[in-house]
């Protein structure tokens, strides 16, 4: 049974009320559907407003980070009095000014396979928020096991993309892309950037979505993938077939629980998700601390930036020797690179500097480290006076 309208509600949902597609039913349901939002980031900060605003009666967000300013470019649902505290007390106390008719169920822990099933199971959908393919496959594998629809997004630079998984006999992600790319292959936005009004774009289509499949109105992206770049504003849809020897949604799957998604997507146990494991037995991972210390007692290495220009002029070393992007160095430019001399590798965070010493440890270079943190690393805990970026 469809619960009720107050007063208050008809007067907040008139322009609902007034659309033969929604009208007093429709709202209704609205008010009587759940939905879990994965992640309070640039995903699921616009999927969430517009979703309590829509008088969605039951949200579920899954976040165990806290906002950083950084984070603010993008991620509208929290503001700067909420810096360094958790992003679900930032959401709540938004939404639910936004809108006290709903209830904000917050779960502030990591989603993984021993808790997603007992988290998804209460909620009618999900909608994917997250930035990193070991979640995406966890979210597309409990929603295919317990039958909710995975309304995806994801984003990346000015190119967005998204779609409705495993809702009625369409395809799930896996259909789509059945394993994750190679580690390191795509970077994460911390590392790529990504334009702020990009997960805006994206979160909205996905909300629209998460309310056409509760209402039962229109055509969703059930057997469509919609591809979006900002940069030439232009949209593209892509047809996406039910793959009939998909591993989990397929008539024989192989894929019957569960599995350890990190393990899947290879993430490495060190240094940014997506990076491909180094080799330690090749050079030296070094934190900022040890680095400094040795600096203080003399060690004057030879000091390689493997970042992109754009990045140098946000923030750099004084001590630095040489800038030169990592996909250079990986593809054998060494030019310039002493062989006589300590070789100290950094980039933003450490994950594309390792690649880089990896490439010069390979090529002969017998003393290279790696700055583990990277820039970013050494301004927070040596030199405050630097910008993060």
């Amino acid at each position: 049974m469809l619960p009720s309208l107050d007063n208050a509600e008809i007067a907040r949902y008139s322009r609902h009320l007034i659309l033969p597609e929604v009208g007093m039913e429709g709202q209704r349901k609205l008010k009587g559907a759940s939905v879990l939002c994965i992640g309070a980031g640039g995903l699921g900060s616009p999927l969430a407003l517009y979703l309590a605003a829509a008088g969605v009666g039951r949200l579920g967000l899954v976040d165990f980070d806290v906002v950083d300013e950084s984070n603010l470019q993008r991620q509208i649902l929290h503001g700067t009095e909420w810096i360094g505290k958790p992003k679900l007390d930032s959401a709540r106390a938004r939404l639910l000014d936004l809108n006290p008719h709903v209830q904000i169920d917050t779960y502030e822990e990591a989603l993984t396979s021993e808790n997603a099933l007992q988290i998804f199971k209460d909620y009618d959908i999900v909608a994917d928020g997250t930035d990193n393919f070991p979640t995406r496959y966890l979210v597309n594998d409990a929603c295919v096991l317990l039958g909710k629809p995975n309304v995806y997004g994801s984003i990346f630079r000015f190119e967005g993309q998204a779609s409705v998984f495993g809702h009625g006999d369409g395809p799930c992600y896996r259909c789509l892309y059945e394993e994750p790319p190679p580690p390191g292959l795509v970077p994460s936005c911390a590392e790529g950037g990504v334009l702020g009004i990009l997960p805006g774009i994206i979160g909205v289509i996905q909300a629209t979505e998460v309310v056409k499949i509760i209402l039962g109105k229109g055509t969703t992206l059930a057997g469509r993938l919609m591809l979006y770049d900002a940069l030439n504003m232009s949209f593209r849809e892509l047809k996406l077939r039910k793959n009939p020897d998909c591993v989990i949604c397929g008539p024989n799957p192989t894929v019957t629980e569960l599995i350890d998604y990190e393990e899947f997507c290879s993430v490495p146990g060190d240094g940014p998700a997506g990076d491909a494991d180094p080799k330690p037995d090749l050079f030296t991972d070094l934190t900022v601390g040890d680095i400094k210390a040795r600096m203080d007692g003399g060690w004057a290495p030879f000091v390689l930036d493997v970042r992109k220009p754009h990045e140098s002029d946000i923030v750099a070393f004084d001590f630095a020797d040489l800038l030169r992007a990592h996909e250079d160095v990986v593809g054998g430019n060494h030019a310039g690179v002493p062989k006589d001399r300590d070789v100290l590798v950094h980039c933003k965070m450490g994950g594309r500097s390792a690649k880089a010493a990896q490439a010069l440890a390979e090529a002969g270079y017998g003393s290279v480290y790696n700055m583990a943190g990277g820039i970013t690393g050494w301004a927070k805990q040596i030199d405050p006076s630097l910008p993060t970026y």
